[in-house]
């Protein structure tokens, strides 16, 4: 990641890697900036906080990212809900103020982020923490250059695709993707990895989508979420809180708009983690998001918010398929296309 001698490395990171991260980045001759952030802290500013405080806050830290060549974010979180309980208000405005500009900061680096195991992560996930801690390596550490590799034709794929129709239990999606950038997460930005993602053309997408995994956006879990899409646009959304739900997709214009479909495969993800670095990228699953397009995928639609919302589609979670241009290209969480067979669970594991 450092590939020149004297690159500045801000780091986002744990305390119990911190040492070792400075040693390696010193190492690979580079300046290790270190920024400790906790969620706990997080909530109080942005309960304390004006729009003024969070626009000084989105200035100082843009500020520092743009004297960085490197971004690495590595987090380690005690509590995924620890913002369950601030003011809807309070989190948009944020969210708008600081969260926008400091992304758009991020991505101008040459940026990696991950999640260190710990004992919450393993709660939130229904594992021991010693079963998650092997679940953590196997999945950060399998061989992402052969993934890269299997990707390729579904990327050719997807860049000559006009219509894309996903069918489901409680969904039938349909969208154009033609026109649209895409790219292949292989393991360069998120570790874990193994998704290629798009983004629809901002008003083509029309039907309905419901998520069959839980979704912690906010602080809060969201369950049972189903949207009716017409002409690119979140006309109905339901979920455990419709009121809830429905506040945050009035953050801005953007929020009721899609800004990412993709397809994932990492072979040794099968089930939900309630995290989202880890879900968007469940074997045999696929996602959209709402919101903020992504760079090199932009599809025009921008927002405060970027919010993954996962659908898995192997048959123990009921199935489902996915249509390119009225040719089948998956179902049932498999591809079933001779090219693309090697992006197979069988075929990506080592």
């Amino acid at each position: 990641m450092l590939k020149e001698s004297g690159s500045q490395c801000y780091t986002e990171i744990d305390p119990a890697v911190v040492r070792e991260i400075i040693k390696s980045v010193e190492k690979a001759g580079g300046y290790a900036h270190v920024s400790m952030r906790d969620v706990s802290v997080t909530r109080q500013l942005i309960l304390s906080g004006s729009e003024e405080q969070f626009k000084l806050l989105a200035d100082w830290e843009c500020y520092r990212l743009s004297k960085m060549q490197v971004y690495i974010n590595l987090r380690s979180p005690r509590n995924a809900y620890e913002l369950a309980d601030v003011p809807a208000e309070k989190m948009k405005l944020y969210q708008k103020v600081f969260g926008k500009s400091h992304s758009e900061a991020v991505y101008k680096t040459r940026w990696v982020t991950t999640r260190i195991p710990n004992e919450a992560s393993a709660q939130e996930a229904n594992m021991s923490t010693e079963a998650y801690e092997k679940f953590y390596y196997d999945v950060c550490t399998l061989d992402y250059n052969n993934m890269s590799k299997a990707m390729e034709p579904l990327k050719e794929l997807m860049e000559k695709t006009n219509r894309v129709r996903i069918i489901g239990e409680g969904t039938d999606l349909e969208f154009s993707i033609e026109g649209i950038g895409v790219l292949k997460g292989d393991g360069t930005d998120n570790i874990p990895d193994g998704e290629i993602y798009t983004a629809p053309v901002k008003d083509s997408v029309n039907g309905i989508i419901t998520c069959n995994t839980v979704s912690v956006q906010q602080g809060y879990a969201f369950q049972n979420i189903k949207l009716h899409m017409k002409h690119g646009k979140i006309i109905e959304a339901y979920a455990n809180d419709t009121e809830r739900i429905n506040r945050i997709l009035d953050t801005d214009e953007g929020a009721r708009y899609m800004g990412e479909f993709a397809l994932a495969f990492n072979p040794y993800i099968l089930h939900p983690m309630n995290n989202t670095l880890f879900d968007e990228k469940i074997n045999g699953s696929y996602h959209i998001a709402i919101g903020d397009s992504l760079q090199g995928a932009d599809n025009g639609n921008t927002s405060a918010i970027h919010w993954d919302l996962v659908n898995i589609q192997r048959p123990e979670y009921g199935g489902g398929e996915i249509w390119f241009d009225d040719v089948l290209i998956r179902k049932d969480g498999r591809f079933i296309l001779q090219k693309l067979f090697g992006l197979n669970e069988e075929n990506l594991k080592r």
